[in-house]
């Protein structure tokens, strides 16, 4: 996939949550670029900057055929703070550059009492880290259209939108706003935390395309334009979810996919605290 400033994106994410900051980091992340994966999506919340830079140093792979996505978290926001945070990031993963930078959450009323001021300080950070070098491109995540109204009139916009988003979580209104301003949609969460995997439909059409209900799952995903980033440290798992690119499902079955209901958590970025 292309980004906005003409920069490519692998087509899936390798994602890192929840993985721990140890061995198991190392490996799942081997494991990943060996299966194929080039574009590994990191966040310093998620507390393993240290390993998950470790395997991608010694992975074999050179840094440019890599893609690297990291995230600067809600106590870092800020103009100043987002700065250092970046630079801490890539100091603790031994890196030079992102590939990629997001605001983790947008800001709320909860925790600041000017939000919009603060987002729009943080992204013009991001947009002078951008310029300087330090990343090569910027985005943003779990953001609705009104946080991102926030910053459209700033000197570049988001060239990403990292949300929660699988079959039955569509959240089409803002992907439709992304989609019409240009900014590429990112799926975390593809399978919904695995939820999705015992479904009838999917295991129906699983059957059907000779598939897992995971690759069901990531496929369709792919199909609406949108980049899963699906997260597992089960080698065959990782394995089995980046083979979604040797199939293509039917019209009528991702229309049926479109009105699947499922039960879901979404995280209001409203009302989260800090």
């Amino acid at each position: 996939m292309k980004l906005r400033n003409g920069n490519e994106i692998p087509d899936i994410g390798f994602g890192t949550w929840k993985t721990p900051n140890d061995e198991i980091a190392l490996k799942a992340v081997q494991c990943a670029i060996d299966c194929g994966y080039r574009h590994i999506d990191g966040a310093y919340i998620y507390k393993n900057e240290e390993m998950i830079g470790k395997a991608i140093r010694n992975c074999g792979i050179k840094r440019e055929e890599l893609f690297i996505t990291n995230k600067v978290w809600n106590s870092q926001r800020g103009y100043q703070s987002t700065l250092q945070a970046l630079d801490r990031s890539l100091e603790t993963m031994g890196l030079d550059y992102f590939d990629l930078y997001l605001i983790h959450w947008p800001a709320n009323s909860l925790m600041y009492e000017n939000p919009v001021e603060v987002n729009r300080q943080t992204w013009q950070a991001m947009i002078d880290a951008y310029k300087q070098g330090k990343v090569k491109a910027i985005g943003v995540s779990n953001f609705r259209i009104h946080h991102l109204e926030q910053i459209m009139d700033m000197e570049i916009i988001p060239m990403v939108n990292q949300i929660k988003y699988h079959p039955g979580l569509l959240q089409k209104e803002v992907v439709d706003y992304c989609k019409e301003n240009d900014i590429l949609v990112e799926a975390y969460s593809p399978l919904a935390r695995s939820a999705l995997l015992d479904n009838d439909i999917i295991n129906e059409l699983a059957q059907k395309y000779h598939k897992t209900p995971s690759q069901i799952c990531l496929r369709y995903i792919y199909q609406n334009d949108i980049l899963p980033l699906p997260k597992s440290v089960t080698p065959s798992r990782i394995q089995e979810n980046i083979n979604i690119f040797d199939f293509e499902i039917g019209k009528a079955d991702m229309d049926r996919l479109d009105t699947l209901k499922v039960d879901y958590e979404l995280q209001d970025p409203d009302t989260m605290e800090r």
